[in-house]
């Protein structure tokens, strides 16, 4: 019996293109003015430390913001990146330049199984921070509420059986009572491996009968 979902955002609860299209492109646009501005506080400071790690060379200021670009180019899932990404975006939701895109049925149903007592989690490459902020500023309304928790890739990658062994480790809960929920094969593979049940959202492509996952092409179609 499932007692508690955990669902991946992009492709799932929101559409890629807010991410690549909105997010992306914003944190680009303003990533160089925030390193600046930002780069002797201390939560920014120690990103920028860790990136330097991450890049395996003492970068300064202005090779390290050419480096975090370059990152977001390639599309890196690099954990300070991912946080630096999540402070500008920040900015961006409070002063109202954008909120946060989720699917209306995903809303629907997460706040049905909400209600029926279900414990949701996010796991997602995007940082906790950045998370919170989407379902927080989100078109309809605060629903950090609805959520018990929140993972990102300090547990692990997310195509990584361990990552999930973590996080049933850390719900305190069998892993074949944790649903996870994600548009990408290679992530239910993964959590498949580690004893969790799975359920693959397609979207707008067409479902496959003969996918190792359970398809659907969108929240109203899962039961339990």
């Amino acid at each position: 019996m499932i007692k508690a979902i955990v669902t991946d955002i992009e492709g799932t609860t929101s559409s890629l293109s807010f991410v690549k299209d909105v997010l992306f492109p914003y944190a680009r646009a303003h990533l160089a003015e925030f390193v600046r501005s930002h780069a002797d506080e201390a939560e920014v400071k120690t990103l920028l430390d860790d990136a330097r790690v991450e890049a395996g060379a003492d970068l300064d200021t202005k090779q390290l913001i050419k480096q975090l670009i370059q990152w977001i180019d390639e599309d890196r899932k690099i954990t300070p990146l991912k946080s630096l990404q999540g402070l500008i975006w920040e900015a961006g939701y409070r002063q109202g330049h954008f909120a946060g895109h989720l699917y209306s049925d995903a809303v629907q149903n997460l706040v049905k199984w909400h209600a029926d007592g279900i414990a949701l989690y996010v796991y997602s490459s995007g940082s906790v921070h950045a998370q919170k902020l989407l379902f927080g500023h989100s078109a309809f309304g605060d629903l950090t509420p609805l959520f018990s928790g929140y993972f990102d890739t300090r547990i692990g990658g997310k195509r990584e059986q361990a990552s999930y062994e973590k996080i049933a480790a850390q719900l305190g809960r069998p892993a074949g009572s944790i649903l996870f929920l994600s548009d990408i094969k290679e992530e239910l593979d993964a959590a498949r491996a580690a004893g969790f049940q799975t359920i693959w959202l397609t979207r707008d492509s067409m479902p496959d009968a003969q996918a190792e996952h359970r398809q659907v092409s969108s929240f109203d179609q899962i039961d339990f």
